[in-house]
């Protein structure tokens, strides 16, 4: 074990070797040791709020959205280009804009639009027996054959590469990756512009990422709509996560120092991820390239979620209204039992809490009974990225450092991560967008829940609890969900019972 003493030369050519930034993880014990750092204290939610129509809006199926005159004018005086539009003409008072207005607005502002994913994590936790089987056991047991397969494939493997959907007829589908830069593709062409992508990945990761990237100017499902549009997609910036070290468990005492494994004489240093939170110092220089080249807007979301995808309605709103920042929330279902709910917290701030750790599961069950609206973090932002370069500093040095104690095959050590939507507490005046989960919210953290979103086992007679089940029936919306994604926001058509790109059927729009 290491306390804050120097470091001897082996020990900083084993850091370097597994990836470690030694002077982050350094200054991350440093910090923590002088209680600068891991102190923040548990956000408390003071109460649950739901749509309002000024910080809140429902986007589900919206006619219009209220805007004062004062964002109107503010708009217009940013984007002057948009003065030619007789809807926007110069405003006293406020008004109620179409949403087929809004979606043209934000389908030209998708030229100011820059798209990343958060791409760092490894497909072994999502293919992990244990906790495939833990989600719900009777489906896990009617998955198992094709679960097994599907897992072995992914294991061990970026989970940008491994396959977005599975297909009818049980084939496996394009990867996550190529689906992200496959909608790229296609709302470029509709905003006659290039939207480019950006993205973190990790020291563990970004080779094969990489390697993939290269070998998509030959996907089928991209080359025929780049080759269209002049557009190479696969081309965008990468920044790369590091390693930083495991500290040592709280049982030990307060003070940490930095965690070797037990296993042999001379242990090693264990390399662990510091989180998503990260993501704002890994891609600060990122933001900074796109700002010089006229972009205006970034949005962050996870690779995994398919309705993550450029968004003209929501990026209108952010852009009239002038908010630092937007991120969705989906309203809640049965499958949405692990993550953030959106709260009021101690400070009167919209904040983000974890289900069943920082607010009660049957507290928001009773909440439900009642007929209130839980909103849950889909883990998706949308921001200003002047706001967003001159708060950067900031967000760094304040996004909350959270240690929690880990007891696994390495032994015992306590991990030191930052999520990223802990941001959404530190904006004065974030804007919530209550959207459609079976629309904008396709995410698979396991297994098994693609598989589910996919249509696997829907008509089998052995699905838990039947047709009628709460499971089954959230089941068929994901499903019909995935199947209205794929039609319209990535522009597949179904032959032979599978999903083709458009282009390559044939068939007309």
């Amino acid at each position: 074990m290491i306390g804050r003493e120097t470091l001897t030369p082996e020990d900083v050519k084993e850091m370097e070797r597994a990836g470690i930034d030694i002077s982050l993880s350094l200054s991350i014990l440093r910090d923590y040791n002088a209680g600068i750092i891991g102190q923040t204290p548990p956000v408390i939610p003071k109460g649950i709020p739901e749509p309002d129509g000024e910080r809140i809006l429902d986007l589900r199926n919206p006619e219009s959205v209220y805007f004062t005159g004062e964002q109107i004018n503010r708009f217009l005086k940013q984007f002057p280009e948009f003065n030619d539009l007789s809807e926007l003409t110069e405003q006293k008072g406020g008004r109620n804009l179409s949403v087929s207005l809004l979606e043209k607005i934000g389908t030209r502002l998708f030229s100011r639009l820059s798209y990343g994913f958060l791409n760092g994590g490894s497909a072994t936790s999502y293919g992990d027996i244990k906790k495939n089987r833990a989600f719900n056991p009777e489906l896990f047991d009617l998955y198992e054959k094709t679960f097994l397969g599907l897992s072995q494939r992914a294991n061990g493997r970026p989970k940008g590469v491994t396959p977005a959907f599975i297909q009818p007829d049980g084939t496996e589908g394009p990867s996550y990756m190529e689906m992200k830069l496959r909608s790229l593709l296609i709302c470029s062409r509709r905003g006659n512009c290039r939207i480019p992508f950006f993205q973190m990945t990790s020291v563990a990761n970004n080779g094969e990422v990489t390697e993939a990237l290269k070998a998509f100017g030959e996907s089928p499902w991209l080359k025929d709509l780049a080759s269209e549009r002049d557009f190479r997609v696969w081309e965008g910036l990468t920044g790369v996560q590091p390693m930083i070290t495991a500290y040592t468990h709280s049982s030990i005492g307060r003070e940490k120092g930095i965690f070797r494994t037990p296993d042999q004489e001379n242990g090693r240093i264990l390399p662990l991820p510091g989180g998503h939170g990260q993501c704002f110092r890994v891609l600060k220089d990122t933001f900074k390239t796109l700002h010089d080249r006229g972009i205006r807007f970034v949005s962050l979301g996870n690779i995994d979620n398919l309705g993550y995808t450029p968004d003209a309605l929501s990026l209108a709103v952010l852009a009239i209204k002038g908010n630092p920042a937007g991120f969705d929330f989906s309203f809640r279902t049965a499958v949405d039992v692990k993550g953030g709910v959106l709260v009021i917290d101690q400070d009167d701030r919209l904040n983000c809490v974890d289900l069943g750790v920082g607010i009660p599961s049957q507290e928001i069950e009773e909440r439900e009974k009642k007929g209130a609206k839980i909103l849950f973090n889909c883990a998706t932002g949308l921001f200003d990225l002047t706001w967003l370069l001159e708060n950067i500093d900031r967000i760094m040095a304040e996004l909350p450092t959270r240690f929690s104690d880990q007891s696994k095959d390495a032994g015992n050590y306590s991990q030191a991560e930052q999520v990223t939507w802990e941001v959404i507490g530190m904006i004065e005046n974030p804007l919530i967008f209550g959207i459609d989960k079976f629309k904008r919210f396709l995410a698979a953290k396991m297994l098994v829940e693609n598989m589910l979103t996919s249509g696997i086992g829907l008509d089998s007679p052995d699905f838990p609890g039947g047709k009628e089940s709460d499971l089954a029936v959230t089941a068929a919306r994901l499903h019909k969900g995935l199947e209205n994604l794929l039609t319209t926001r990535y522009d597949l058509v179904l032959e032979n019972n599978t999903w083709q790109p458009r282009e390559a059927s044939g068939k007309k729009e």
